[in-house]
């Protein structure tokens, strides 16, 4: 089983976009039915894939089904044809055409079909099988890397590898000094704009290369290599091609499958840190152990783009579906929250350290983490994990993850700061005719103020920081507490003069 907003999301990667949408987004999807017209088209709970429909016969599918979706594969679709689906309250999804109806079925069979299967940890093994029987037909070694250069699969065959190949098998990616003369030489650009084939070059101690993209419509899924000292003939080449197809089945059912499997942990990781669930079932399930966690809350920009950069975040922190990882994550608006089995702090930065190592060039990573907690007190991590995101990502680019153990001052300031804002702090008093006779006369009775209160009422202290005589801090506080009718000597006084400046910065 699968909810419509899941199929919504899904195929939005592959370019499909919601033209219709009377229905609920959380109506249950639990069958796939394919267009056929010699056949009543079905209806109830199921996927309608319209499979040879064309805009001109559109209105007529949708006016004879009870599908909740119809999936189109058109550029457009007309007003009536939309008019049609409205009436019967049937959602609509156009999918870019680039997209075959084999890939479409692959990804919309995966998702619908294999909703109950979601904890099965599925994995890609066909791939290495797939590996193994391209390495026999090129006679070469293969390897199968997803679109961020990470092994997915390799051949048995690597009797001829060369160290940076067998360095990228044992570490499960390419090393950066080869992605970054692979780059340099264009190949990857290649990946991203053409389904051919192409040879790389021999380079010092590294043999040459075939490549071809692994593609389903115009998104890079992945890619195939084969190391070979020379160009493949144009047999093999064709074999690397029909290898490309059928590896990107496999990967689009694996993308759906793992898609299916980050919906389920993070619609419990949110029950978890808003409050809503059973904790001890909850934890059970994603597979914790322990009784001491801490929430991280994460965000990313991308030169100014929030939502994009929050996706690859969310996939970085669950990819390699399994219970290796560390963490459990949800992704909530632009924010993942992560649920670490950790109560030491420094280990949950290095956690953040690592993650934010995994992103592109380019983008920024800004995270907070929250205070230890036992189960019953996630809630309260994850608030501080939000207090501690917006404290870093108001420090200078470059600055350590905020930990909330070390950070709570600047917190507590920061809520002051929020109350001072929304004008619940007093409009009239000491700090205010203070601020008003500085203006007026011209004089720096705050600054003297806020400094001597720092340094704890020592003149010596306080006239170093201003750069000035201590007697004229002596008569400068004077004045302070003639113009504002303050009792210097009273405790409480004091603190409350502290608290109304802090939260005046």
């Amino acid at each position: 089983m699968v909810k419509l907003d899941r199929l919504i999301n899904v195929l939005g990667g592959y370019g499909a976009r919601l033209v219709c949408s009377p229905r609920s987004r959380s109506t249950e999807l639990r069958a796939v039915a394919l267009h056929d017209p010699d056949e009543q088209v079905p209806g109830g709970d199921e996927v309608l894939l319209a499979v040879g429909v064309d805009e001109g016969r559109a209105a007529e599918v949708l006016s004879e089904t009870s599908a909740v979706v119809v999936v189109f594969r058109l550029d457009r679709i007309d007003e009536r044809s939309l008019a049609v689906a409205r009436e019967r309250t049937v959602a609509v999804l156009l999918v870019d055409p680039a997209v075959s109806w084999g890939q479409l079925a692959g990804v919309v069979y995966g998702l619908v079909l294999e909703g109950r299967e979601t904890e099965a940890g599925r994995g890609p093994t066909d791939l290495f099988a797939l590996a193994d029987a391209l390495a026999e037909s090129v006679g070469g070694p293969v390897t199968i890397e997803d679109h961020r250069s990470g092994v997915l699969a390799y051949s048995q065959r690597q009797e001829t590898a060369d160290q940076a190949r067998l360095e990228t098998i044992l570490g499960r990616r390419v090393p950066e000094e080869v992605r970054r003369e692979l780059s340099e030489r264009g190949v990857f650009q290649h990946l991203a704009e053409s389904d051919e084939p192409v040879f790389v070059e021999p380079s010092g101690s590294r043999r040459g290369r075939a490549v071809v993209a692994v593609r389903a419509g115009k998104a890079l899924l992945g890619s195939i290599w084969v190391g070979t000292s020379s160009p493949l003939d144009a047999e093999r080449q064709a074999a690397l091609v029909q290898a490309s197809r059928t590896a990107a089945a496999h990967l689009l059912r694996t993308r759906a499958s793992a898609d299916l499997e980050r919906q389920v942990e993070s619609d419990l990781v949110i029950g978890l840190v808003e409050g809503h669930s059973d904790v001890a079932t909850v934890l059970s399930r994603l597979g914790f152990r322990g009784d001491r966690f801490r929430v991280v809350a994460v965000q990313a920009h991308n030169q100014g783009e929030h939502d994009s950069a929050a996706l690859l975040v969310f996939e970085l922190a669950t990819v390699g579906f399994g219970w290796s990882r560390p963490g459990r994550s949800a992704l909530f608006a632009n924010t993942v929250y992560t649920i670490l089995p950790h109560e030491d702090g420094e280990a949950a930065r290095e956690w953040v350290r690592a993650l934010a190592r995994e992103m592109p060039e380019g983008v920024e990573v800004f995270a907070g983490i929250g205070g230890p907690a036992s189960p019953d007190e996630l809630v309260d991590s994850r608030r501080e994990a939000d207090e501690s995101l917006a404290v870093h990502a108001a420090k200078p680019a470059g600055s350590p993850v905020v930990v909330y153990d070390d950070s709570w001052h600047e917190i507590l300031l920061r809520r002051l700061q929020h109350v001072a804002a929304g004008g619940r702090t007093p409009a009239r008093g000491p700090v205010a005719e203070l601020r008003r006779h500085d203006r007026e006369q011209g004089t720096r009775l705050i600054t003297t103020l806020r400094t001597w209160l720092e340094v704890q009422g020592d003149l010596g202290a306080a006239a170093a920081r201003l750069e000035i005589h201590p007697n004229t801090v002596r008569n400068r506080m004077r004045k302070v507490t003639q113009v504002g009718s303050i009792d210097l000597e009273d405790p409480d006084t004091r603190l409350a003069l502290v608290i109304a400046l802090a939260a005046e910065q």
